[in-house]
């Protein structure tokens, strides 16, 4: 049965790849973007992988604005909500990373429940899961377990994610209007790149390649392909069963 999902963040590297595998399972396909000018770049990528013909419409919404989101998501059946901020590196403050991740996803998740949507799925993270704990090998992270906030070794990114989604969770149980949740928690996402950003996660790789870091970090990564992540939202969207489930993909 196909229908009508909205996705944010579809100029993303995990939200261009979920938009296709929408639209080659038959699906409409409202997507957001935060600047018009980049449309025609997704309709490009898009055009490479499948036909969307009528099926896929642009429309201009922000994590940090109430604009646009009520007309995209009305008439939705579901709502992915892959947006949020991803940067290299430390932010100048917290907040910056922090406020467009909470606000968002509850500016998203109130529009979504005013709209009647089904189920939401939501984009998180294993760093809302593990940082700011001690490395401690013997304990296996499950669904079960948050990231420390209150932890001096965990970082903006990692806060944020974790913030966020229990925000998401909390707004659910108290305000959902019987809107279902379910939440993707995965580690780092590779993958084949749809566009000329190659985002965050490429970033790392592409460093690696040009040998922009001098020397290769001791560092390591429980990773995920980007189409896998996007098969997963897609599962999470309309198994009976996945809602109120958090998935970690690794």
């Amino acid at each position: 049965m196909t229908s009508t999902v909205l996705v944010s963040g579809a100029t993303g590297f995990v939200g261009l790849h979920t938009v296709i595998q929408l639209l080659q399972n038959g699906h409409t396909v409202r997507g957001t973007l935060r600047s018009p000018k980049r449309e025609t770049e997704v309709r490009e990528s898009v055009a490479r992988h499948v036909d969307a013909g009528d099926r896929l419409s642009l429309h201009q919404c922000d994590l940090l604005s109430d604009d646009g989101w009520d007309e995209a998501i009305s008439g939705c059946d579901y709502v992915l909500h892959v947006a949020s901020p991803f940067i290299i590196g430390a932010p100048k403050h917290e907040d910056e990373l922090i406020i467009p991740a909470r606000d968002g996803a509850l500016r998203v998740l109130k529009a979504a429940a005013k709209a009647g949507v089904k189920r939401t799925v939501m984009t998180s993270s294993v760093a809302a899961v593990s940082a700011g704990h001690d490395r401690d090998t013997t304990h296996i992270f499950t669904e079960d377990d948050w990231s420390n906030t209150d932890s001096s070794e965990i970082g903006a990114y990692e806060k944020s994610k974790t913030i966020a989604e229990r925000a998401a969770w909390d707004f659910v149980k108290s305000d959902g209007a019987g809107m279902e949740l379910a939440v993707i928690n995965p580690g780092a996402i590779l993958g084949p790149i749809l566009n000329a950003d190659s985002g965050t996660s490429g970033e790392i790789v592409r460093q690696l390649m040009v040998r922009a870091m001098p020397a290769c970090p001791r560092v390591g990564f429980s990773c995920v392909d980007v189409r896998d992540v996007a098969g997963a939202h897609l599962a999470a969207m309309t198994t009976p069963d996945a809602a109120g489930k958090i998935y970690l993909r690794d």
